[in-house]
């Protein structure tokens, strides 16, 4: 237990740090790390990602809030978009869809091919970039974050790594999407633990979250995320969407392996 509580912290930490400045969670990168090297069953690796958002959340959030950057629209349609959808996406998890291949599959279409055209993008000069294609209606951008609420609730992954690369696609300045992604990560994440908590006692499978790794993990990521989010000012809107584009492509890759292993 000790070995698997320090090893979560580490995890947790490391993953945190790298992904907060671009409004990643880092729960997808944790997903496969609690499969693989934790043995987390499933479908309890869910919960337990979730669990992983809503403690490492705060780290990054507070010092958002602190810096101003939560304020504006954006956050509150993310949230208020994503919370619906974590719900019935935690309810479709434990009783129609215990198998993540389909949506790995889909993942990897999605973040392949914007992955790379996000680091592709923030390579050219800037006299050849495309100019962006500007602001999402709010109709359309609650309906992003609705489905992605569902997402979250069905894999855990919070949501953030596939809102951020597809505003900041659309042309939203990093800074701006940051915040507001792991806000909605971070409300999503918080309800569909809860969802997930109150569904074991309905369901005869390990639904319930392993609380130990969890917390360790989030531990972990409550400090790193608050250094990721007190780095990302330092850094070039450059550099931030390299990262992401980077980030979104691994993810693809990732997925599109599992999928086909």
């Amino acid at each position: 237990m000790d070995w698997t509580v320090w090893g979560g912290l580490a995890a947790g930490l490391v993953i945190a740090t790298v992904t907060a400045p671009v409004g990643v969670s880092g729960a997808v990168f944790l997903l496969p790390v609690q499969l693989s090297v934790f043995g987390v069953p499933n479908p309890a690796v869910t919960p337990t990602n979730l669990l992983y958002n809503v403690v490492a959340g705060p780290g990054a959030l507070w010092r958002y809030r602190h810096d101003g950057a939560l304020r504006g629209d954006l956050t509150r349609r993310l949230v208020l978009g994503t919370l619906p959808g974590v719900v019935l996406g935690a309810t479709v998890r434990v009783f129609a869809l215990p198998g993540p291949g389909v949506f790995r599959l889909l993942a990897a279409a999605l973040l392949l091919p914007l992955g790379l055209w996000l680091f592709l993008r923030a390579l050219a000069p800037a006299r050849h970039r495309p100019s962006p294609a500007g602001e999402l209606a709010p109709r359309t951008l609650t309906g992003l974050a609705l489905a992605v609420g569902a997402v979250g609730g069905i894999y855990g992954i919070g949501g953030g790594s596939l809102l951020g690369p597809v505003l900041v696609g659309r042309g939203l300045p990093v800074a701006r999407v940051a915040p507001a992604a792991l806000a909605a990560t971070f409300a999503t994440s918080l309800v569909g633990a809860t969802a997930y908590a109150l569904l074991s006692l309905m369901s005869s499978g390990e639904v319930a979250p392993d609380w130990w790794l969890g917390l360790a993990c989030g531990t972990g990521g409550l400090i790193g995320g608050y250094l990721g989010a007190r780095l990302q000012p330092r850094l070039p809107d450059r550099a931030l969407r390299l990262l992401l584009g980077t980030l979104a492509t691994a993810v693809g890759m990732l997925y599109a392996a599992q999928a086909l292993d």
